[in-house]
């Protein structure tokens, strides 16, 4: 049984992702910061495992990664973020910038064991620099953070035999994208599950939409 890692499940991208997969087949391991209470999450059907995890917390991270010591990832998608509206700048950076690439590092063994290896970071292409810069905004700031980190760390990760990218979703109707975004998060996932599906070594290291095209940077 293939198994996945979903960072951030408890609603929008996250829980269809979770959904998506349960339904497949696949082995899902969840996070949400409150497992106690994990709403639609709870009423899957299938082989869920969950586990509370705030990305800003040392020890959630530490927890997750030693529940996993004997497990195998075959994908690990980190989806957890933020949107700014309501959070500081510092707070975001660390949700949206910092704590992806710390989260993916905490578990990469469990990614090792596995047998397809892939992590997908997402971002947006809001945060695409496209050679400039200039300042785009407290969420597109963050989200090229994490496109730099993402780049610097690709390298060594690619080396112990990763398949890793970033991943820009689309403009989905989530609470986060809002009513009037044009992609259903149905369509989204079923999309980028078909990408995570196909993805191979030449792909590793660079930043991808929803629907397979290659983003700039």
């Amino acid at each position: 049984m293939p198994s996945i890692m979903i960072i951030g499940a408890s609603r929008g991208i996250g829980l269809e992702l979770a959904r998506q997969y349960t339904v497949t087949g696949w082995r899902v391991h969840a996070t949400t910061r409150t497992p106690s209470r994990p709403g639609a999450l709870g009423e899957l059907s299938g082989d869920l495992m969950l586990y509370e995890l705030d990305v800003r917390c040392a020890d959630h991270i530490a927890a997750v990664a030693d529940a996993l010591a004997s497990e195998a990832l075959d994908v690990l998608i980190h989806n957890a973020g933020v949107s700014g509206r309501s959070e500081s700048r510092q707070e975001v950076m660390r949700i949206n910038a910092d704590a992806p690439i710390r989260v993916t590092q905490a578990l990469l063994d469990a990614v090792k064991r596995g047998t397809e290896k892939k992590v997908v970071l997402m971002t947006s292409q809001l945060g695409a620099r496209r050679g400039g810069t200039h300042r785009l905004g407290v969420y597109g700031d963050s989200k090229a953070a994490l496109n730099d980190a993402f780049r610097a760390v690709a390298p060594a990760w690619g080396r112990a035999g990763l398949i890793a990218i970033v991943l820009h979703p689309g403009w989905v109707r989530t609470d986060m994208g809002g009513a009037w975004a044009p992609l259903s998060v149905e369509d989204s996932v079923t999309d980028m599950r078909q990408l995570i599906a196909r993805l191979t070594p030449a792909q590793h290291g660079r930043f991808w939409t929803w629907d397979g095209r290659e983003h700039p940077w």
